[in-house]
């Protein structure tokens, strides 16, 4: 980002403090892969389309490339590195059901967008936890190039019903 300007900003991300400076308009996706080192968040198209970005914030999901790191201070931000340990796992010892469910199903192909797809589905299933096709759809609205979303719609059905508990 092209600014003269900087701020010292607060981010509390997976549970820990930072401290930046960075421009205050400079895009959180930004912040967290090339300052922060959380580099599961992605970048796919910079206007807020693909989801490749989604983080949580304060428990919703949201595209980190549309939103200014300073509209993020002082909220609770999740990327998919602290998913599992938010779930009260360990981080890389336990995965979170989601990403079991996602193993067990094949959802990835290439990959690429998974991470802001799987973040997307946690910020559905903490908000509505026996979703419906229709609110999956709704709710998932993240591109995959190659098209595995009605694996994605059985892994987040397991999910709900305990299968992955």
């Amino acid at each position: 980002m092209n600014s003269s300007s900087t701020a010292a900003l607060e981010l509390q991300v997976n549970g820990q403090r930072h401290r930046v400076a960075v421009a205050p308009e400079e895009p959180l996706l930004w912040v967290l892969r090339e300052d922060l080192g959380h580099t599961g968040v992605k970048f796919g198209c910079g206007v807020a389309a693909c989801g490749a970005c989604t983080v949580h914030l304060d428990g919703q999901a949201v595209r980190s490339c549309a939103l200014p790191v300073a509209a993020a201070a002082g909220h609770q931000i999740l990327t998919i590195e602290g998913l599992a340990a938010a779930q009260g796992g360990s981080g890389k010892a336990l995965l979170h059901p989601l990403q079991r469910a996602w193993i067990a199903h094949q959802v990835p192909q290439c990959g690429y967008c998974q991470s802001g797809m799987l973040m997307a589905a946690a910020a559905l299933l903490a908000h509505t936890p026996k979703p419906t096709d229709e609110q999956i759809d709704g709710a998932i609205t993240n591109i995959c190039r190659c098209g595995t979303y009605p694996r994605v719609r059985k892994a987040i059905h397991a999910v709900a019903a305990g299968a992955f508990a």
